[in-house]
């Protein structure tokens, strides 16, 4: 363990607070109980930054739940919204580049596919 935190536990921490839309490593740092900058030591030494991580986890969790079908009454925008993106097009945009469809395609290719069929 180095700094009082495991890398280990300060990607759970990070990941248990992924909802909140103004998360910055300054709010994790105090959280860890180390400096900013030591987080961004640890994070490399992960070889990940921090803003790459945090997006990363966000557009999973945002296309799990689109693929849900629990949730496919909900808006695409509420649930980018729900898990801290604050901009609908920002999400679109990140969606695109990481799984290169847009997020209602998916969603949509998941229902002709039938994940979200009853």
């Amino acid at each position: 363990m180095t700094g009082g935190i495991s890398p280990r536990l300060l990607l759970r921490l990070v990941e248990t607070r992924l909802d909140e839309p103004d998360l910055s490593p300054a709010a994790i740092a105090v959280a860890a109980g180390i400096s900013v900058r030591h987080l961004h030591r640890l994070f490399a030494a992960m070889g990940l930054r921090f803003a790459d991580h945090v997006r990363a986890c966000r557009l999973e969790r945002c296309r799990a739940a689109l693929g849900d079908p629990v949730q496919g009454a909900r808006s695409v925008t509420d649930i980018a919204f729900s898990w801290g993106f604050n901009d609908a097009a920002h999400f679109s945009r990140c969606f695109r580049a990481a799984y290169g469809t847009s997020p209602r395609a998916w969603r949509a290719s998941r229902v002709a596919g039938g994940a979200l069929a009853a």
